[in-house]
């Protein structure tokens, strides 16, 4: 039956760190930390029944504590980019750290993927690893008291669910995200070229060279961006020359929960389905990993080892009116969910 496992990670801050494993009644497993909320592993038995870890990672707490590229986080307060650190709600100003250039990132210099997270285990049927974070007013220049809670379960059928909840008691924006690397062969000297990437998103958010918003959203079609049906990614990369970092608009079609991606490797490797309430995704193909991280098996993680599908509301939007809003009112109840489900075959 599926079960939560838990286990001395580290210390950080004074606090203990633990490694939580989600195991389902395949023997497959999801390993979380409270640091960050960190997924750091993900176990599968591919279709020769060959066990794998499909997500980049580390063993140790050291090389999270070092880590830059945001291995496996909660990337919070607000997931992506703010521009030039700044955005006003009914006219008040807020400055936060700008991290990225000009802009803020990621949640700034200290943002959700490098807090403790407090941790408790439901155990039911389906037993839950529930994470609770209290960020205080003024933390990182955001306002207002957030009180933030990410639940992880891992279903019999190889579904990652992973929920998040948030109350505030001041207007304050809020965007939150898994920003989760994927490989599916489970080895990072392979890198993701020969992985095909399906998004269900008819249009994408235009950006400056900074990777702010324009305010526009361009329809994919004949463009470097159309992943409406399966495609290569190594095709894509070849002949456009593009790096994807880039935010899609999903399509809803009606419905709040919705697929989002499908990702697939090889043939005989498993594959990846996204579905969330989320109105963007974030394809990011690791443009900038450079060896500097080595995965938990001592290799190297390069240019292209691995890529993230973050499911998200889209960059900059408390300063685009046009863009769905991300502002969290007292009274209110932020909610998303998303889902990675792997099918193997």
């Amino acid at each position: 039956m599926s079960r939560i496992t838990k286990e001395h990670f580290g210390e950080y801050d004074g606090k203990e760190i633990f490694r939580f494993t989600l195991v389902n009644a395949a023997g497959n497993s999801v390993s979380v930390i409270n640091y960050g909320g960190t997924i750091t592993s993900w176990i599968i038995a591919d279709a020769n029944g060959q066990k794998k870890n499909i997500v980049a990672g580390f063993d140790t707490l050291q090389q999270y504590l070092d880590d830059t590229a945001y291995f496996g986080c909660i990337a919070g307060r607000y997931a992506n980019r703010i521009a030039n650190g700044h955005f006003s709600i009914n006219g008040t100003s807020y400055v936060l750290a700008c991290n990225d250039g000009k802009n803020h990132l990621h949640g700034g210099n200290r943002g959700f993927d490098k807090k403790v997270w407090d941790a408790v285990i439901i155990e039911k049927e389906q037993p839950v690893l529930s994470l609770n974070y209290f960020s205080r007013d003024g933390e990182e220049g955001y306002p207002g008291n957030l009180n933030v809670t990410a639940e992880f379960s891992y279903t019999d059928d190889d579904e990652l669910i992973i929920g998040y909840a948030a109350q505030t008691d001041k207007p304050t924006p809020v965007n939150l995200t898994s920003h989760c690397y994927f490989n599916l062969s489970g080895q990072m000297d392979r890198t993701i070229l020969d992985h095909s990437l399906q998004i269900n998103a008819d249009a994408y958010t235009a950006m400056n060279d900074e990777q702010i918003p324009t305010g526009e959203l361009i329809p994919v079609e004949e463009t470097a961006f159309d992943f409406r049906e399966l495609t290569a990614i190594k095709d894509k990369l070849e002949v456009s020359g593009e790096e994807y970092d880039h935010n899609f608009v999903l399509n809803k079609n009606g419905s709040p929960f919705s697929f989002a991606a499908l990702l697939t490797g090889p043939a005989g490797q498993p594959q990846l389905s996204v579905f969330t309430t989320e109105p963007g995704l974030q394809l990011y193909t690791g443009n900038l990993l450079n060896g500097s991280s080595k995965n938990r098996d001592g290799k190297e993680i390069n240019k292209y080892s691995a890529l993230c599908l973050e499911t998200q509301h889209f960059p900059d939007s408390p300063n685009q009116p046009n863009f769905p809003s991300t502002i969290l009112m007292p009274g209110k109840k932020f909610f998303s969910k998303t889902v990675y489900k792997i099918t193997t075959g």
